[in-house]
């Protein structure tokens, strides 16, 4: 298959089928927000007899391209699923070095003058009291920086889990409800919403959900948001990720009929 992909680029068709699909994508109801679970950066390390954390670089820097794809064809939030609460439990090597790498990744963002120009919002999601605290200040400082931009969204879910989120929601709704500050019967999924970490976007819903690596579930992503959302399963790791995979995702969602359970 690669070998055939590099015969096809030699060829230039594949630039042409390229250009031809971005074309009908642009043509077509693009989704608004796009969350991107991104897997399969150790398994795409594995296969080339290399350290884990090499796929995680990898991985980090597709992330960039990604978010350039995206941000040409105009897309106005984008969630991305970098680190789950799971995660966490992984070997305390191997979490230095990813820690490494995102801190790395945060202070390129930080001086990223795209972010600012296209004024995208920045926003952690997640539990970041366990993230290491060099971290947690790099994050906090990125927000600051880009919380007056309201143009586009970017939703880092790091330390992450979607049970954890809606526990968070249930509990703080709780305690209102004790210092009588919402009544019972005022609870609905409205408010409910209020209370999740993606309160602050004007579409915390998902149009869009793609997993790379081949598996085929949510693994505690989005519970909430993603009732509705499409699920697109490419069966490529994450580091392995093309713009052409990004826009039949993407065409495969405006063929599809969204009912929204109806």
């Amino acid at each position: 298959m690669r070998l055939f992909r590099k015969v096809l680029k030699a060829l230039g068709i594949y630039k042409l089928y390229e250009k031809l699909l971005e074309s009908e994508v642009k043509s077509g109801n693009l989704p608004n927000h796009i969350a991107l679970i991104l897997d399969g950066n150790r398994r795409w390390a594995k296969m080339r007899n290399l350290p884990s954390w090499l796929g995680h670089e990898k991985g980090a820097k597709k992330v960039e391209e990604a978010l350039d794809w995206m941000l040409d064809l105009g897309i106005k939030t984008v969630t991305l699923y970098v680190l789950s609460t799971e995660n966490l439990k992984r070997d305390k090597r191997e979490l230095e070095k990813l820690f490494h790498i995102i801190s790395k990744y945060l202070d390129k963002a930080l001086n990223n003058e795209k972010i600012l120009k296209y004024g995208v919002k920045v926003k952690a999601i997640g539990n970041l009291s366990s993230l290491p605290i060099e971290i947690q200040n790099k994050i906090r400082a990125l927000e600051a920086k880009t919380a007056s931009n309201n143009e586009r969204f970017l939703n880092i879910a790091i330390a992450y889990g979607g049970r954890l989120e809606i526990i968070n929601a249930t509990r703080k709704i709780v305690q209102d409800v004790l210092e009588d500050k919402i009544k019972v019967d005022e609870i609905d999924e409205k408010l409910f919403e209020k209370y999740l970490f993606t309160s602050h976007l004007p579409n915390p819903s998902p149009d869009l959900v793609i997993r790379t690596s081949g598996e085929e579930r949510l693994s505690n992503f989005l519970l909430w948001q993603s009732a509705y959302s499409e699920l697109i399963f490419l069966d490529i790791y994450w580091p392995d990720f093309r713009r052409i995979d990004l826009l039949r995702a993407i065409r495969t969602y405006q063929k599809r009929h969204r009912r929204f359970g109806l």
